[in-house]
């Protein structure tokens, strides 16, 4: 098991290694275009490496949900994610977007109360009422300018949050193939809707730029499941917060951004409240469905959705 853990350890942090390179692709596409067309053709392109995923499913059945207001909000939630986290890595420091999305861990316990019936102890109650005064201490509401940016972030946490504990509540039941799809579906007509009022021409470089946020989302979650498969769900799930380290040097190096030490401040508050409810889950008793920690922290863009299950991700593609 030691050396399982260690293996889906490593492969975890190459896994968000290639996502915050994914992240800095597409912070660099966010200067010229917007959120919607950067979405859209992403979304496109990855259509081909979702249909080999899908050729796989060799589960019998067909594409209707069967909890279709449920998946119908998660897909709503997946094309806001996807939304709002592009465009607040396009006008947000790195550091400082990474910052708001490590709430996640925190708002899917507070979410999971009134959807998976969860009750949260003295302990874990204090773990979400600190590091939610991380994500003031990011903030600074009244010493710092907020920006439509911030508001983004924080929405793509919530939106993000929302449709996991959404698959923590129908996973069992929903087929793979329609978890995977509809938020597909649903970004390219939604978006391809919206893309003429803001569409932009691309050279074909930016062509390309668009495929490798394809590529690299898709190797990126076939790393994060083999990861969950082959570790521990408290090993794997810290490893998420190594993209602060890729934030730093990625915002240096490419973007010049420096931020300041009341980020890095509520940073850590934000990432210490999250390792410890991940930590308090892993033991028995605490948690029935864990939802924290056995939830793929990575927000759910809806190129390449990490699906979740109470089995873990063994059935999926």
């Amino acid at each position: 098991m030691a050396k399982s853990n260690t293996r889906g350890a490593l492969l975890a942090l190459l896994a968000f290694a290639i996502y915050a390179t994914h992240d800095v692709v597409v912070k660099v596409l966010g200067r010229d275009y917007t959120a919607v067309q950067i979405l859209f053709f992403a979304t496109l392109l990855g259509f081909p490496l979702a249909s080999m995923m899908l050729m796989r499913d060799r589960a019998d059945g067909n594409l209707r949900p069967r909890h279709p207001w449920w998946v119908l909000l998660r897909t709503c939630c997946i094309v806001t994610t996807g939304l709002c986290a592009f465009y607040a890595f396009s006008v947000l420091p790195l550091a400082q977007t990474y910052a708001i999305l490590f709430t996640m861990p925190l708002l899917v316990t507070l979410l999971a109360i009134p959807l998976l019936g969860e009750t949260i102890g003295l302990h874990r109650g204090a773990a979400i009422a600190t590091g939610l005064l991380g994500v003031l201490i990011v903030l600074r509401p009244g010493a710092e300018p907020l920006s439509l940016g911030h508001a983004a972030a924080l929405l793509a946490a919530v939106t993000s949050s929302l449709g996991s504990v959404i698959v923590r509540k129908i996973g069992q039941d929903e087929r793979s193939v329609v978890l995977l799809l509809y938020p597909m579906v649903a970004n390219f007509f939604v978006l391809g809707a919206a893309l003429p009022f803001v569409y932009r021409p691309m050279p074909v470089e930016h062509l390309g730029m668009m495929g490798i946020i394809a590529a690299f989302s898709f190797v990126a979650m076939l790393l994060t499941i083999t990861a969950y498969r082959m570790a521990e769900a408290v090993i794997v799930a810290p490893m998420q917060y190594s993209q602060m380290v890729w934030a730093a040097i990625f915002g240096w190096l490419i973007f010049g951004e420096r931020s300041d030490v009341w980020t890095w401040v509520g940073a850590g508050v934000i990432i210490a409240s999250g390792l410890y409810i991940v930590g308090r889950e892993s033991r028995r008793n605490v948690s029935e469905n864990r939802p924290a920690s056995q939830t793929r922290l990575r927000p759910e863009v809806g190129l390449m959705p990490r699906l979740l299950r109470r089995r873990e991700t063994r059935d999926t593609p």
